[in-house]
């Protein structure tokens, strides 16, 4: 069904990817580096702005559609988390800024000319309980002053602007521990060196990742996205749709490892006989495939609510749980069954494979989403 009804993009998406080849995504794995022409060409092409509205310069398009980009490129044997953030970071911007900040910068971050591919949330010593943030951001004139730490944030120093959470109201002055943090938009090229330091996180899956240290930055008070202090409520709504396209990354990376499996056994011929033809063989894949296709339909109900303004945080941390898993069942199938050569780089198993491990971890862990379920969904006692 769904794929039928997105054939189009599947299509140009995978015609573009076409130009980028397992080749490149290697070699930039093996340089530490970050696919700069491939993230140009989708942003010329106008996919990283799918979700941007066309009175903006974007496409227009739903959570669906951005979902399908994100899979297709995975799929295809790249990376959406070197520019996921692009799609879903501007949400913020776009459902909770004023009409003024709008048009000062979702037409330029749909051109391309602007990057807003980051967002700081994650702190050293809260990890996800954002609620207990320490970093602050206090009112002076004109301007909020911040200091803080940051840690795990991303594609910083491939970004222009930043969405940054901090703390405005002290936790012991607000009556529910969710109140009294706001959102800014920050300008990376005016922080940069003059209250913000980056220190980049050298990890397994050559994601441009962070630790930020703010030092008296100062952001002008006109960069403040919303009301004052109703920052926690606005940046569940980019969770959602965070969640959402890297459980449909999670798919694509499934759906990678099981075509290249599957290729794989039906050729390699031990004891006079395809692997593929043992049962052995064939039933860790299908499992992963029957998962995966599951995981699938989970995706695209979370895409439908959001789409429609409904409450979503439900299916989409389902579908992100679901996702995740199945990606990782058929990682592991498709490198056991292809043995020595799955560790070997010209496979590009081995890349993947480290790839979708993170988001077993990220951006919430699997027992985090097992615990919302078991509260939001099944009325359980709340267990933190």
């Amino acid at each position: 069904m769904a794929a039928d009804k997105y054939q189009d993009i599947r299509d140009a998406i995978r015609d573009l990817c076409a130009q980028f080849p397992s080749e490149y995504f290697r070699q930039i794995d093996e340089a530490r580096g970050y696919p700069e022409a491939f993230v140009d060409a989708l942003t010329q092409a106008g996919w990283l702005a799918a979700l941007i509205p066309q009175e903006y310069g974007g496409s227009g398009l739903g959570l669906t559609e951005a979902s399908v980009i994100m899979e297709e490129i995975n799929r295809a044997g790249g990376n959406s988390g070197a520019c996921h953030g692009q799609m879903y970071n501007m949400g913020t911007l776009l459902r909770h800024g004023s009409e003024q900040q709008k048009r000062a910068w979702l037409p330029k971050i749909a051109s391309g000319e602007l990057r807003l591919q980051s967002m700081a949330v994650t702190e050293p010593t809260t990890g996800t309980d954002t609620t207990q943030l320490k970093t602050t951001a206090v009112r002076r004139a004109d301007r909020y002053v911040v200091n803080g730490q940051k840690v795990w944030i991303s594609r910083v120093q491939h970004s222009d602007l930043m969405i940054l959470l901090a703390r405005t109201t002290p936790l012991s002055e607000v009556t529910k521990k969710s109140e009294g943090m706001s959102i800014f938009l920050v300008d990376l090229h005016q922080a940069i060196g003059q209250g913000m330091t980056v220190r980049p996180i050298a990890n397994m899956v050559n994601h441009e990742t962070n630790e930020l240290f703010f030092d008296n930055l100062e952001i002008p008070a006109e960069n403040l996205i919303g009301e004052e202090g109703k920052g926690f409520r606005y940046i569940l709504d980019g969770l959602n749709a965070e969640r959402t396209l890297i459980a449909a990354e999670c798919i694509g990376d499934g759906y990678w490892f099981i075509d290249k499996v599957s290729k794989y056994v039906n050729e390699r011929m031990v004891f006079g006989r395809p692997i593929g033809q043992n049962q052995g063989v064939q039933f860790p894949i299908t499992r992963a495939w029957i998962n995966l296709s599951a995981a699938n339909l989970m995706r695209f109900e979370a895409c439908e609510l959001f789409d429609a303004s409904k409450p979503c945080g439900a299916q989409a941390n389902m579908a992100k749980l679901l996702a995740a898993d199945a990606s990782w069942e058929a990682a592991n199938a498709c490198l056991q069954f292809h043995g020595g050569f799955g560790f070997a780089n010209e496979y590009d198993v081995e890349r993947k494979f480290r790839e979708t491990r993170l988001y077993q971890v990220a951006p919430i862990s699997t027992n985090l989403i097992l615990s919302y379920v078991a509260e939001h969904v099944l009325g359980l006692p709340r267990s933190f």
